[in-house]
């Protein structure tokens, strides 16, 4: 039993009972005098619980709160951070197919179960009631994520076979892996492609085969990780070739105002409840894919040539529809229909 079951079993204890005596207390948590001493004096200094022992009936009570901060457990409200930390571990280790790393997930699962269980409420319970949708998850074979993992963690070169969605062709290079990457729901391999002699990020759905090598995977100083990958906007990385400037209609700035899209964005409102939001970004294909998401609710600023990849896309969507016209009750149909 660690510290902070100890700290739940204790205010069971005495809102259960009322009074309880010392030797309760040290047969139902099984630890020495001192050990207790030290989680009331923790549970009256730092979690101000009112905890008073009364000679009269030779026990520990709950006293009257004083004006002071409001006496509350740990863990007993996760914020929405801390629950969605867990949960998504949780979810994280279901995902990794059977045989993977076996000897730790079990251990992990029931730690995460038992941190959630500190809140007051079964882990079965939490997981049925609070839920993380996934969407456009997809599947990496067992053995492909075996060896990427166990390449990335022994820093071990790795021999791949990678599908090139674009092409439609598969190649074959040596990489240094350097990091795992969890994004969108789908895992992607950072690393030192020794065939481009660059950096380059693979998603590891796209990898057919991964043969670990002997040879020592090349280091790639983590400020150089850093500003590769995390200067742009999304998973396409680089050094920002540009700054995209987007603005939002006063309805579609409710959502867009308090979303982060990258970690340098700048925002600023507009007349009319507007907002404009500007970040970096090295390629424009996710970039645009976000941007058409909100259809006509916002409108590409800068740079001209973002614009008229929008612009163009839209018009290739119209093209792909056929010209439309409307019905005598208003319905849009397809002309010709």
């Amino acid at each position: 039993m660690n510290r902070t079951e100890r700290f739940y079993r204790i205010d069971q204890l005495l809102h259960e009972r009322r009074v309880v005596p010392l030797r309760v207390f040290l047969e139902t948590l099984q630890v020495s005098r001192a050990t207790f001493k030290r989680d009331l004096e923790y549970m009256r200094e730092r979690l101000h619980a009112p905890i008073v022992w009364d000679r009269q009936v030779r026990g520990y009570r709950f006293g009257p709160a004083d004006d002071g901060p409001v006496y509350a457990l740990p863990g007993l409200w996760f914020s929405s951070g801390e629950l969605y930390a867990l949960l998504a571990a949780q979810r994280l280790l279901a995902e990794l197919e059977p045989g993977i790393l076996s000897a730790h997930i079990a251990p992990l699962q029931a730690r995460l179960s038992a941190l959630l269980e500190l809140g007051g409420h079964p882990a079965q319970e939490v997981a049925r009631r609070v839920r993380i949708a996934s969407m456009a998850r997809r599947p990496v074979a067992p053995e492909c994520f075996t060896e990427v993992a166990l390449a990335v963690m022994k820093r071990q070169r790795l021999e791949i076979d990678a599908w090139n969605r674009e092409r439609d062709e598969v190649n074959t290079r040596v990489v240094s892996p350097q990091r795992l990457v969890h994004y969108r729901d789908n895992w992607y391999l950072d690393a030192w492609c020794h065939w481009r002699e660059a950096l380059r990020s693979f998603a590891l759905d796209t990898i057919r085969a991964a043969r670990p090598l002997r040879q020592r995977a090349r280091e790639v100083p983590q400020t150089r990780l850093q500003a590769h990958y995390e200067s742009s906007y999304g998973i396409f990385a680089g050094k920002p070739k540009g700054r995209a400037v987007l603005r939002f209609t006063p309805e579609r700035a409710r959502w867009v105002r308090s979303e982060i899209w990258h970690p340098n964005q700048q925002g600023r409102d507009l007349p009319g409840g507007g907002w404009e939001l500007t970040i970096p970004y090295a390629d424009a294909r996710e970039l645009l894919m976000d941007i058409l998401r909100h259809g006509r609710h916002v409108e590409v600023v800068a740079p001209a040539s973002l614009r008229i990849a929008v612009t163009e896309e839209i018009r290739q969507m119209v093209h792909s529809y056929g010209e439309l016209g409307t019905t005598g009750d208003g319905a849009v149909r397809p002309a010709g229909a």
